[in-house]
């Protein structure tokens, strides 16, 4: 060997003995806010003992030293976070030094506590094979995550029906909707989208249940008085092999009706955001929940807003055929086999629940009342013409009062909803001059 190249040799060992990949780590950080939890999503890069990411969206730095961390976050209007903490294992645990909320010249200590996200397995999306043993009874930010998916991956699993009854007759959780879930989305943070294409929804049993009722929002007062005797269970075959369902026990009148089998998940549903408490499963709002929209069928595709790390998402509440508005407060509840595949669209977050059909884009409106809820998904839709068609509000006015459909999707819960729809083919030739 020559010595220019001994030389050169020489001057690369040290960039090859020092010179170090960042190693990037995903936390969720639960910070305790007198006594109420607020989940932050924490993007570590260490060079080191160089700290370097995001919090929240926000720039950091700091170190760490063996298993000390410390790190301060500043946010866009300068304020000042800083962290101080001990790593163990896949956790951490410390003390936040934080702004006061009401005095922006004191400060207040705060513990918190954080868990690391698994890195994202390399190669292609993966699908999951998940077998629920526990349900929850609400939609909850702070319910433990079942399993991590990641954007791309394939998730197949079950649900109960809203009894808590599974495939086999067998009581498996607490009545009012149990959900399956939560199912943490490793890469979806709060303000961005939760994209779910439903890929199969399929039956798993061969009935199901429903009452001979009628919700007193769609009663007058003389029918009222006459449905004093409703509300009494009626259970349901279902033929697989037909495609349709029918009365077990028919009436003489009844004995030749039936409906075809359209299954559909009535509970769809993302964690609620910092500052609200856990929902009922039977609650909905901009979040989804138990939305009870018969459209939330196999081949259409959901999208809802982001409001936690990891968007929780729940799903459940199935039904093997519903009418628009679930007028007989049940639909024909039975348990299903579901499989979907997750997504995520960063920002973009929607005002209201969307499904997007073969044919037509629909957004899911929910309020206390039904003028609310149509006011809701009103402007959740001229919102959707702004973001992908680039409509203005005068140019989207003129395409719903043309082409517009109103549809009522629940009328059994707390709060009602309402959809706006519109057929996709109308719009086909806005897309080329949309964005």
């Amino acid at each position: 060997m020559t010595r220019p190249a001994v030389t050169l040799l020489l001057c690369c060992v040290p960039w090859l003995v020092f010179a170090q990949a960042p190693v990037k780590e995903q936390w969720v950080v639960t910070t305790d806010l007198w006594g109420n939890p607020l989940y932050q999503a924490l993007s570590l890069e260490r060079t080191g003992k160089r700290l370097g990411g995001e919090f929240d969206g926000d720039t950091l730095e700091g170190e760490r030293t063996g298993q000390e961390v410390r790190f301060t976050v500043t946010d866009s209007n300068k304020a000042r976070y800083i962290f101080t903490g001990k790593v163990s294992g896949d956790t951490m645990r410390g003390t936040a030094d934080m702004p006061d909320t009401n005095n922006a010249q004191a400060r207040v200590k705060h513990a918190f506590t954080a868990r690391r996200i698994a890195e994202r397995p390399s190669g292609p999306p993966r699908r999951h094979e998940f077998k629920p043993t526990t349900w929850s009874n609400e939609f909850s930010a702070t319910r433990e995550p079942v399993l991590t998916l990641w954007a791309g991956d394939t998730l197949k699993t079950t649900t109960l029906d809203s009894g808590g009854v599974d495939e086999h007759g067998v009581t498996k959780a607490l009545f009012g909707n149990p959900q399956t879930g939560p199912f943490f989305i490793g890469d979806a943070r709060p303000g961005d989208t939760l994209v779910i294409h439903l890929k199969r929804v399929r039956l798993n049993r061969r009935h199901a249940d429903s009452l001979d009722s009628i919700v007193g929002r769609a009663m007058t007062p003389a029918l009222a008085a006459k449905a004093t005797e409703l509300g009494k269970p009626v259970r349901w075959t279902l033929d697989w092999e037909k495609g349709v369902a029918s009365p077990e026990t028919p009436t003489e009148r009844l004995k030749d009706y039936t409906v075809p089998l359209r299954p559909m998940l009535g509970g769809l549903a993302v964690a609620p955001g910092f500052g609200l408490p856990a929902f009922s499963t039977g609650d909905t709002g901009r979040f989804g929940g138990n939305m009870d929209f018969n459209e939330v069928v196999e081949g259409n595709t959901v999208y809802l807003p982001v409001f936690q790390p990891g968007a929780l998402l729940y799903l459940g509440d199935a039904h093997a055929a519903q009418g628009d508005g679930e007028t007989s407060q049940y639909a024909l509840e039975t348990s299903m086999e579901v499989e979907l595949t997750v997504d995520v669209v960063h920002g973009k977050a929607p005002s209201m629940p969307r499904v997007e059909s073969p044919t037509h884009l629909m957004v899911l409106g929910q309020a206390g009342s039904l003028d609310d809820a149509l006011r809701s998904a009103t402007s959740g839709m001229t919102q959707w013409l702004e973001q992908d068609y680039g409509l203005s509000l005068s140019e989207s006015a003129q395409v719903l009062g043309t082409s517009v459909q109103y549809v009522v999707a629940n009328l059994a819960g707390r709060s009602v909803g309402v959809v706006a729809k519109l057929d996709k083919s109308r719009l086909a030739k806005l897309r080329a001059t949309g964005k």
